[in-house]
């Protein structure tokens, strides 16, 4: 038989039978056994801290730098627990991945671990199991590699810092202080009983009054100064005072704006103890870039139950609370007040839904008489306005018009009050040809005569209308009248040139200059009620001989000056025969009437008011 046909014999090892590959396949280590040697000699000289762990969890193989992380002989480590060499069984969560990588049935565990160095140092180790070849349930073996990162952590740490911390005074910056205000507040309190009562937390909340002029006067760096020194004195006052529960977290939330965290309040006399103390400590001099500066602080202080109370209610409290002690005159702390919290919010309401429920047609007007003192006649009404407010229910003037006067609504308002009481007069002028007309008296913010064209409006309504202008007058405060100069004292010529006639409402309040009064175009003085009310005799009230001597005067000035004199609040028979004879012109009080709806008026006009006592 030829060599050709018998094939080739098989080498001493080769089993009978086998194929060309498969001799070749044993006969041969081939790439895959080059390989793994390559790889078994790379994991044991890695710099990275490595080991073979089996499906128990135990070491099988560590390299020589897990060995040297830990300070032992890598053959000591076999057969150890891998979780316990880094700390893989701390916590729930990672112990139960752990396994899963073992079991196969989790592709990657990463976390990370404090450890200690062989060294002594600490050590922030990032670990890593991953299986090795097949991810399958049984594959076997993982992969544990400890790479040190604790470079990477100090510099996310030192960036982190950098980022939750002020730069100007090196304290908490907001971000820092919603933190740990929040932390604190979902914290729930410790377990010393089967009901613990519920913790309490403390703010203050403060600004430092004038700092803008440090700023612009001394440049913001010598600002800058103050800030850091400011922090510094807050600091000590936080530490000074909070000693018995390790101090309290002071922070700069910007601008000249800071606020020092009382965790676990002990009530409101421990935040009250420290306002007084940060208070006492801003009022000794700075010395800051050779300026030897004063100042002083507002302190908004809130103190209440964590429960039910989040960050942002917090310090909106505080900021609210804050911003009273600055109107209430500064240099104080002022603690935040339920009460006056509701009224605020009220205020807040009616000021976002004024200017709709004009246009909605909300407010009405009802109308007070004007009666001669003489025959008690009625000559004229003041008009009033109402808010049929749909939450809230009728509101009378005083609840909503100081508001209007303050964003501006009062224009708008005003001129529909203006019209409609026109209309209303020369309706009753119409319904009743054979009396002699009504004046209607209507009220005019000092805005209005600034911000509007009140001298157009006017002669527009009356033109529109049809009254005369003579049976209009426009009230004025007192302080609004007097000292008035330029436009506004032009718009009140104009309007008196027109005919209207011009009143000083609650005259005696304010800080008249009778010499100036004789220049204004002014009909009509409204004396303040406050002065009728000390005529009172009935019912025990005790009469006041100095209000009678000063109305009387006031009266004859006027009268000197050409006014005429409407009295304000008057209630009894007794106020009323006093000022009749003073010489008074006209009364307004609930003696003749209140505020009633327009068909009551009718049925006053050309008569006496009903009988009064």
């Amino acid at each position: 038989m030829s060599e050709s046909s018998e094939g080739p014999v098989p080498r001493a090892g080769t089993a009978p039978g086998a194929g060309p590959s498969e001799v070749t396949r044993s006969d041969h280590p081939g790439p895959g056994l080059s390989e793994l040697r390559d790889y078994r000699a790379a994991f044991a000289a890695s710099a990275l801290p490595m080991a073979v762990v089996d499906d128990r969890g135990q070491i099988v193989r560590p390299n020589d730098a897990l060995g040297g992380l830990f300070g032992a002989d890598p053959a000591s480590l076999t057969g150890r627990p891998a979780a316990d060499l880094v700390g893989l069984g701390s916590d729930a969560p990672t112990w139960r991945a752990y396994n899963e990588v073992l079991r196969g049935a989790r592709p990657r565990l990463r976390c990370t671990r404090r450890l200690k160095h062989a060294d002594g140092r600490p050590l922030w180790a990032e670990v890593t199991v991953v299986p090795m070849g097949d991810p399958a349930p049984g594959a076997g073996r993982v992969l544990l590699s400890v790479a040190d990162v604790s470079d990477r952590r100090e510099l996310r740490e030192r960036l982190r810092h950098l980022r939750i911390h002020d730069p100007v005074t090196r304290l908490p910056n907001r971000t820092l202080f919603l933190e740990r205000l929040t932390g604190v507040l979902e914290t729930p309190p410790a377990q010393d009983g089967p009901s613990p009562p519920p913790g309490r937390i403390g703010l203050c909340y403060l600004d430092i009054d004038g700092f803008k002029a440090v700023n612009d006067t001394l440049g913001h760096r010598t600002g800058d100064r103050l800030l850091a020194a400011v922090a510094g004195r807050l600091t000590d006052c936080a530490e000074t005072v909070g000693h018995r529960t390790g101090g309290h977290l002071v922070a700069r939330l910007g601008g000249d704006e800071f606020a020092i965290l009382v965790e676990d309040s002990a009530g409101t006399h421990q935040l009250t103890e420290l306002a007084r103390s940060v208070l006492s400590a801003l009022q000794r001099p700075f010395e800051v870039s050779g300026h030897r500066l004063s100042v002083s602080a507002s302190i908004g202080v809130v103190e209440r139950s964590s429960a039910g109370t989040s960050a942002t209610a917090l310090l909106q409290a505080a900021d609210t609370t804050l911003y009273w002690a600055k109107a209430d005159g500064r240099a104080r702390w002022t603690l935040f007040d339920p009460e006056r919290n509701a009224h605020r919010m009220t205020r807040q309401a009616l000021s976002s839904m004024l200017r709709p429920a004009v246009e909605r047609g909300e407010f009405t007007l009802e109308y007070q008489p004007l009666v001669g003192m003489a025959d008690e006649v009625v000559r004229g009404v003041e008009a009033l306005v109402r808010w049929n407010h749909p939450r809230f229910g009728l509101l009378g003037p005083s609840r909503f018009v100081p508001i209007a006067e303050e964003d501006g609504t009062i224009v708008q308002l005003g001129r529909w009050v203006l019209r409609t009481a026109c209309r209303q007069a020369r309706r009753w002028q119409l319904e009743h040809p054979d009396d002699p007309p009504l004046f209607i008296s209507v009220n005019v913010a000092v805005r209005q005569v600034r911000d509007s064209d009140l001298v157009t409006e006017v002669a527009e309504i009356l033109a529109e209308t049809g009254l005369a202008p003579g049976l209009l007058q426009l009230e004025l405060t007192e302080s609004a009248v007097m000292g008035s100069s330029g436009r506004p004292l032009r718009v009140l010529q104009a309007l008196s040139d027109m005919g209207v006639r011009i009143a000083i409402d609650d005259f005696g309040t304010g800080y008249s200059n009778l010499a100036y009064l004789s220049r204004l175009p002014v009909s009509v003085l409204k004396l303040d009620g406050s002065f009728v009310r000390g005529f009172r005799y009935e019912e025990g009230a005790r009469p006041s001989p100095a209000d009678e001597t000063i109305v009387e005067a006031m009266v004859q000035l006027a009268h000197r000056l050409g006014l005429t004199v409407t009295a304000e609040c008057v209630e009894t028979s007794g106020q009323a025969e006093r000022l009749r004879r003073i010489g008074c012109d006209t009364g307004q009080g609930w003696l003749y009437s209140r505020a009633v709806a327009p068909e009551r008026i009718a049925e006053l006009i050309g008569s006496r008011p009903p009988d009064h006592p």
